[in-house]
């Protein structure tokens, strides 16, 4: 994570959410200059906020020094719209899985970012070819999948779009690899290779409550002990967010037409009461707000 990347390649990150705000925290770790860009000045404090926590946690972690972290919060800076992108030598997206979104992200990056610069979505499950339909040239698209929490999951998914030749492949590996990432290579369909597996497993711990074969903390456990995960379905879809599980069990139902992904009606009612995980302060499990958290 401390390799540094030369200073002619500056990383802009559109969208300061959770995933955002890591992905850049990531890129600032690793030597590169980053600008985190959001619609609102409220929206990139709280990124930026986001992002200094998580290197604050990762050297409570023992992961890297207090120097590096201060070297790298450093290198973020905060930007209001996508003007910033005229400066970018890599633009990664994380906007909300919303496929009207992000195609008029791409667009406008299509107009502000230079004709050389790399175009990469962190969606988790719509495909590239989706996304950058309409573009003028659509083989600067890919996919670069990253995982929460950014700092450290150490694993990176890309995709190639319909149209993307091997050297934008190949530069958008070794970018993820100077992150300190392992990259896996999948095709472009709904879900990917995570996303789909996640969400069955997810989906069918929940489908298993419902019926009253056990209970969540048994579920849990079983997934735990069983099979050796870190976490059980429902801690993950907790910190993941039940409203993006259900979003994406939405796209991976729609596009494979498989009744596998077809949410549960408990997600579907957690997301309903507003119960959407660590981030609302309740989901499956209930969790206390910390004190002096920034929102």
């Amino acid at each position: 994570m401390s390799a540094a990347g030369p200073p002619s390649e500056r990383v802009l990150v559109v969208g300061a959410g959770l995933m955002g705000s890591g992905i850049a925290a990531q890129a600032a770790l690793a030597g590169f200059p980053v600008t985190l860009e959001d619609l609102t000045a409220e929206l990139v404090e709280r990124g930026l906020g986001r992002a200094r926590r998580a290197l604050d946690h990762a050297v409570t972690r023992g992961e890297v020094t207090s120097a590096s972290r201060d070297a790298a919060a450093g290198r973020i800076a905060g930007a209001v719209g996508l003007a910033a992108a005229a400066d970018a030598d890599v633009v990664i997206e994380a906007a909300p899985e919303e496929l009207g979104l992000k195609r008029g992200v791409f667009a406008e990056l299509e107009r502000q970012a230079p004709p050389t610069a790399l175009l990469a979505s962190n969606t988790s499950s719509l495909p590239i070819g989706e996304i950058g339909r309409g573009l003028g040239r659509p083989e600067r698209l890919v996919g670069l999948h990253f995982f929460n929490p950014v700092l450290q999951m150490p694993l990176v998914e890309l995709i190639a779009g319909p149209a993307s030749p091997p050297e934008s492949l190949e530069r958008a590996a070794r970018f993820a690899e100077r992150l300190g990432k392992t990259v896996v290579r999948s095709a472009d369909t709904p879900g990917f290779v995570t996303s789909r597996a996640l969400a069955v497993l997810v989906n069918e711990a929940a489908r298993m409550l419902e019926s009253g074969v056990a209970d969540r903390d048994d579920i849990d456990a079983a997934y735990r002990l069983g099979f050796r995960h870190p976490m059980g379905p429902f801690e993950l879809v907790d910190l993941v967010g039940i409203d993006t599980a259900v979003a994406i069990l939405d796209i991976l139902h729609a596009g494979l037409h498989d009744e596998r992904y077809r949410a549960a009606e408990v997600l579907r009612r957690k997301v309903a009461e507003g119960k959407l995980g660590r981030k609302s302060g309740e989901g499956f499990y209930p969790y206390p707000p910390r004190a002096g958290k920034a929102p």
